[in-house]
C-alpha cells in the first residue's frame, strides 16, 4: 500500500512544480513591460528654426506626426527642445552651441545654410538633420556628396535656390500681360542670391523685366511696396528667406492691398492670403524627416544616409485672393495645380 502513496507524492511535486512555473512565468509577464518602460531611453531633439513659432508650427506638427506614426510620442521616448531664432541670423550659433551643451541625440535644422553651418560649427559629433536647405549642400561645402555625406550631417534639401525661374514661368501663365515683376529677396540668405539669378536669366526667355528689391528689416516693406507701385510693377515674386518666410502674412496683406498677382514658395504664404505658390511638397518632407531621425536614433551615422532632393512638388493657387484682385486664373492653369483655396 505504500507504493501508492509514493506515486501520489510524485504527481503532487509535479503539479506544485508545474504551478510554480506558470506562477514564475506570470510575474515575468507583468513585470517585464514595466522593467522594459524602466529602461527604456528618452531620446532628447533640439530643433532649431530659422523662423518664429507660429509660421514654424505646420511645419513641426507634420514632423511629430510622422515621427508618432514610427512609435516615438512625445515625452515617452523622444523630448524636442525647440529654439525659434525668428528671422535673426546672429541667434544661429547661440542656439547650436546650446544644444551642443545639452549633448541632444540629435539636431534637426530647420532653416537654410547660415542655421546649418552654425550647428556644423557646434559640433562635429552630434548627427544633424538639414529640413530644407535651399542650396546646394555640396557647393556649400556641407557635405562630401549627397550619396555620401562623409560628416555628421545628412538630411533634406528642397531646391528652393533652383526653383526660382519655374515660379516666374508660373507666375506668367497665371496672369500672362504681366511685363514687370518685383522679385523681393533677402541678400543675407545664400540661397536667395542663387535664385535672384535663375530668375533674371530666365526673364528675358519669358519676355519680362524683374526689378529685385533687397528686403533687410521688416520697417522697409512699406517703402519697398511704396517704390514698387511708383515703378509701376505688374505683379509681385517674393523669394524665401528668414526674414520674408517669417512676415509672409504682413507681405500677402500689402500685395493684396496693391491688388497685385504674386507668388512664394510655401503655402503659408498662400494660407494668409498670396495668390499662389510653388515647392516642394511639404507633406512628403515631413515623413522624410521621421525617417531620417528614426534611422539616426537606431545608430546610422549621418555619413552613411544619402542626402535626398524632393521628389514632388506642389503647386496651390488661392481664388478667393484671385477674385479680390480682379485676376481671372486661366483654366488651364487651374487644372494644373495641385490644390486651389476657394
Amino acid at each position: 500500500m505504500r507504493r501508492p502513496a509514493k506515486t501520489e507524492n510524485s504527481a503532487l511535486t509535479a503539479q506544485h512544480s508545474v504551478l510554480c512555473a506558470a506562477l514564475c512565468a506570470l510575474l515575468l509577464t507583468l513585470c517585464g513591460p514595466a522593467q522594459a518602460q524602466q529602461t527604456k531611453k528618452l531620446f532628447r531633439v533640439g530643433y532649431l528654426s530659422s523662423i518664429d513659432s507660429t509660421n514654424e508650427s505646420a511645419r513641426a506638427k507634420g514632423i511629430r506626426r510622422a515621427l508618432n506614426e514610427l512609435g516615438y510620442v512625445e515625452g515617452q521616448n523622444i523630448a524636442t527642445e525647440y529654439r525659434y531664432s525668428e528671422g535673426k541670423t546672429d541667434r544661429a550659433s547661440e542656439f547650436a552651441n546650446e544644444f551642443a551643451r545639452l549633448k541632444v541625440d540629435i539636431i534637426i535644422v530647420a532653416g537654410g545654410i547660415i542655421w546649418i553651418r552654425a550647428a556644423q560649427n557646434a559640433t562635429k559629433t552630434i548627427p544633424i538633420l538639414m529640413v530644407g536647405a535651399g542650396n546646394d549642400p555640396i557647393e556649400a561645402g556641407l557635405v562630401e556628396s549627397l550619396g555620401h555625406p562623409g560628416g555628421n550631417i545628412t538630411g533634406l534639401t528642397n531646391l528652393s535656390g533652383k526653383l526660382g525661374a519655374k515660379q516666374l514661368e508660373l507666375l506668367q501663365e497665371a496672369v500672362p500681360k504681366i511685363i514687370r515683376v518685383a522679385v523681393l529677396y533677402e541678400a543675407a540668405t545664400p540661397a536667395n542670391l542663387v535664385q535672384l539669378k535663375q530668375v533674371q536669366a530666365a526673364a528675358p526667355m519669358l519676355r519680362l523685366t524683374v526689378q529685385a528689391w533687397d528686403v533687410s528689416a521688416v520697417e522697409s516693406f512699406e517703402s519697398i511696396f511704396a517704390a514698387i507701385k511708383r515703378d509701376r510693377m505688374d505683379a509681385l515674386h517674393v523669394l524665401g528667406s528668414p526674414l520674408l518666410n517669417n512676415n509672409q502674412k504682413q507681405l500677402a496683406s500689402l500685395a493684396l492691398k496693391g491688388r497685385m498677382p504674386s507668388i512664394y514658395q510655401s503655402r503659408e504664404a498662400v494660407n494668409a492670403g498670396g495668390l499662389m505658390s510653388y515647392s516642394a511638397d511639404l507633406a512628403d518632407s515631413y515623413r522624410r524627416v521621421a525617417y531620417y531621425v528614426d534611422k539616426i536614433l537606431r545608430g546610422v551615422r549621418p555619413a552613411d544616409l544619402p542626402v535626398e532632393q524632393p521628389t514632388k512638388f506642389e503647386f496651390i493657387i488661392n481664388l478667393k485672393t484671385a477674385k479680390q484682385i480682379g485676376l481671372i486664373i486661366p483654366p488651364n492653369v487651374l487644372a494644373r495645380a495641385d490644390k486651389v483655396i476657394k
